[in-house]
Formats: structure tokens, C-alpha cells, sequence
């Protein structure tokens, strides 16, 4: 038994040694091969590495132009499109009109003010105009003045009038020639002190008629209009040049409205206008723009237009607000429909019909918004069409897919 487990082992050992003496020249030859076929690369290699490196970076220098030049798309299905409500709209060049909404307020046609005072020392002994917002026409009595001034001077133009009606009797016609010439100066000098103090030719001619000076100055209104503001009092003392009297004639009015900064480059005199108000429901006054002020208002950063109306029967009063439109002609612009656009807060974008059921996600740069429209300033090309309704299904869409928008990002 013991031998026959040696004869057993001796026969392992035999087998193990004769593989291993037939198996190693193999082994050593397989080395050298493969030794032999890398050496030959490991060679050329230093030499050619710098080639290797630059056709790496046209590589990818050609890669990046490709990725570049290759737009994202989002593909969509037909009847999805119409399940989803896509529809297209062609950028076309049209004309565009831009209105301006704002609220105006009526106030006095400063033109049609008139403010009455006196150039003489008094006191008033009566006053016609006894109350604010009466209305007056021309040359209708406002007050009566008494002035000792006045009174002075008429009696000494009374004095001068008479001298120089009066013959004188002198020998020498040279003295009578001189003294009828100062009689004349001293007359019209007279005349024209109290024309200096808005005495009119037919109170003085009445003046000259009775041969007796008035006791007092009557005031005339000088315009048709409305006693806007009074400070005569009955028996007020008065000064040279102190106010009496604003009457407004009111039978045009205008309208003062406000214009914000970014909107002031539209704003240009003869623009034309729509005002309504209110309190007259349906009816419209047509205006121009006759007025632009050269002053902003720092709290509201806005300036102000003027237009001029007509006011028959006085219907409108000052101080009442309206309702002010400017129509503004743009001309003709490169234009797409506002719902097209997708703003982001950075960046407008819009989708490009491409064809073939495809939508390219384009980066653009947008002008003035007027009547649901929006200027194109660059982006886009007259004769492309764009995705009009939908836009956000069609972003939404595109997100799902992964599309990368203009700039680089997801959103």
C-alpha cells in the first residue's frame, strides 16, 4: 500500500517536470514577440508626438465648430402640434403705431388771463364784482376809485384846456404865437398823464364835455371771462400796480397731461390725440400736441404735454381730469407678435419653425412694444416664421428634452 502511493507521487512529479520543460521555450518566445512588436511603437513615438498633439486639437477645434454650427432643435410631432394648439406667424417689415395712454387735467388757457389793477393811489367807493366766478363782458364796470392824484390832475388839464381856448392879448405876435404853443404842450401833456393812467379817450372827451373833473375812476374789464379771483374789497385802499382782478376767458381751455421719461423720445408737437372725459360719456375731443415743457418732475420722473381745446357753454371747468391718448406712427419696423416671445428676465427668446416638425429656440433683442407687437432689433430675418401661440408648451417641451437654449443653459 505505502509503495504504490510513492509509485503515485513519482508519476505527479514526472508529469509536472515535463510541462514545464516544453511549456517554457514557448513562454520566452511569446515575450520576445511582443517585446519586438511594441518596441517599433515605443520608438516612433518621441518622434512623432508633437504631430499626434496638433491633430488632437484640430480634433477638437473641428468639433466645437460642428456643435456651434449645429442649432438645438425640439422636435415635435404633427398631431401633437395641433393637440397643444401650435400655430406659426411670418416676421414681416409692417408699420407700427405705438398709443400712449395717460390722464390729463384741464386748466386756464394762460393766454386767455387778464389781470386788472390800477397805476394810481385810492380807495374804492364801489365795487360791481362782488363776488368770485362771475362772469363778464368787456368794458363792463368793475370798480370805482377815488384819488386826490386824479382829481389833481384832471383839474389841472380842465385849467389847461381853458388856456388854450382862451385869446390872449398881446401886441407882439411873436409872444401870442408862444404862449398858443405852450398852452398846447401843457394841454396834451395833461392829456396823455392820465392816458398813463388807463383813462380812456371817451372819459376824458366826457371829462373836456362837462367841464368839471370826475370824482372818480371807473375800471372796465378788459376781456369776456369769468372772475376767477378777487381781492377788491368795498372801500380798500389801493396802490399803483396792486392786483384787483383775474378774470379767465374760457371759452378754449387747456389740458396738461403727463408723459413718462422712457416715453418722451415717441413725444413730438402736432402728435395727434383723443380726450375724453368721464362725467360726458361717448364724446371725444380731438387735440394736438401744441406744447412740450422742458421740465421733469423729480418726485414722478415725468414731463408734461399740452394740448388746447374748444369750450363752448363752458361744459368743461378747470381742474377736471380726462383721459389722454397720443397716437404715435413708429413707421414701418421689423415686427412679431408679443405672445411669441418668452422672457426670461436676462433674454428674449423665440421659437424658429425650422421644418420638418422642428423648432430652433433663437436668442433675440427687442425694440418698442405697440398694439400687441414687438419691434425686432436683431435675431430674426423678414420671411422666417416663428411660434406664435403656444410658445410656453412648446419651452416646456423643450426642457422636458433637454434642448439648451441660446447662451448655454437649460431653463
Amino acid at each position: 500500500m505505502k509503495k504504490s502511493y510513492l509509485v503515485i507521487i513519482a508519476g505527479v512529479i514526472l508529469a509536472i517536470g515535463i510541462s514545464v520543460y516544453f511549456l517554457k521555450p514557448w513562454s520566452g518566445q511569446k515575450t520576445r514577440q511582443s517585446s519586438s512588436i511594441t518596441s517599433p511603437v515605443k520608438a516612433g513615438s518621441a518622434g512623432h508626438d508633437h504631430d499626434t498633439g496638433s491633430e488632437t486639437a484640430q480634433t477638437k477645434e473641428s468639433g466645437e465648430q460642428r456643435e456651434e454650427e449645429e442649432a438645438p432643435t425640439v422636435e415635435i410631432p404633427g398631431d401633437k402640434q395641433q393637440m397643444i394648439g401650435v400655430k406659426t406667424v411670418e416676421v414681416v417689415v409692417k408699420p407700427l403705431r405705438h398709443i400712449i395712454r395717460t390722464v390729463g387735467r384741464i386748466e386756464y388757457d394762460e393766454k386767455s388771463l387778464a389781470t386788472v389793477n390800477t397805476k394810481i393811489e385810492g380807495w374804492i367807493e364801489r365795487l360791481y364784482i362782488d363776488y368770485t366766478g362771475k362772469y363778464v363782458k368787456k368794458g363792463d364796470p368793475l370798480a370805482d376809485i377815488y384819488s386826490p392824484e386824479l382829481l389833481a390832475t384832471q383839474q389841472e388839464y380842465l385849467n389847461a384846456l381853458k388856456w388854450a381856448g382862451t385869446k390872449q392879448e398881446v401886441q407882439i405876435k411873436d409872444m401870442q404865437k408862444m404862449l398858443s404853443r405852450d398852452a398846447e404842450k401843457i394841454l396834451e401833456a395833461a392829456r396823455q398823464r392820465l392816458r398813463l393812467w388807463d383813462i380812456s379817450e371817451s372819459q376824458i372827451k366826457k371829462i373836456e364835455e362837462s367841464g368839471k373833473p370826475a370824482r372818480t375812476l371807473t375800471i372796465y374789464s378788459p376781456v369776456n371771462g369769468y372772475v376767477v379771483q378777487k381781492m377788491a374789497l368795498q372801500g380798500m385802499r389801493v396802490m399803483p400796480g396792486e392786483k384787483l382782478f383775474d378774470i379767465a376767458d374760457l371759452s378754449q381751455v387747456w389740458i396738461i397731461a403727463d408723459i413718462y421719461e422712457y416715453e418722451l423720445p415717441m413725444i413730438k408737437i402736432g402728435q395727434p390725440a383723443v380726450i375724453s372725459l368721464s362725467n360726458f360719456p361717448g364724446k371725444e375731443f380731438a387735440s394736438r400736441i401744441d406744447y412740450v415743457y422742458p421740465t421733469m418732475s423729480a418726485e414722478t420722473r415725468t414731463a408734461k404735454i399740452r394740448f388746447t381745446i374748444p369750450n363752448p357753454g363752458g361744459q368743461l371747468k378747470p381742474q377736471m381730469f380726462t383721459n389722454v391718448e397720443v397716437k404715435v406712427d413708429l413707421g414701418k419696423r421689423l415686427a412679431i407678435p408679443d405672445d411669441a416671445v418668452i422672457d426670461t428676465g436676462t433674454r428674449q427668446i423665440v421659437y424658429v419653425d425650422t421644418g420638418d416638425e422642428s423648432f430652433e429656440p433663437r436668442e433675440v433683442r427687442l425694440g418698442i412694444r405697440a398694439e400687441g407687437l414687438r419691434e425686432v432689433l436683431s435675431g430674426l430675418k423678414a420671411g422666417e416664421r416663428v411660434v406664435s401661440s403656444a410658445a410656453f408648451l412648446v419651452d416646456s417641451e423643450a426642457q422636458l428634452k433637454g434642448v439648451v437654449t441660446p447662451g448655454g443653459h437649460k431653463h
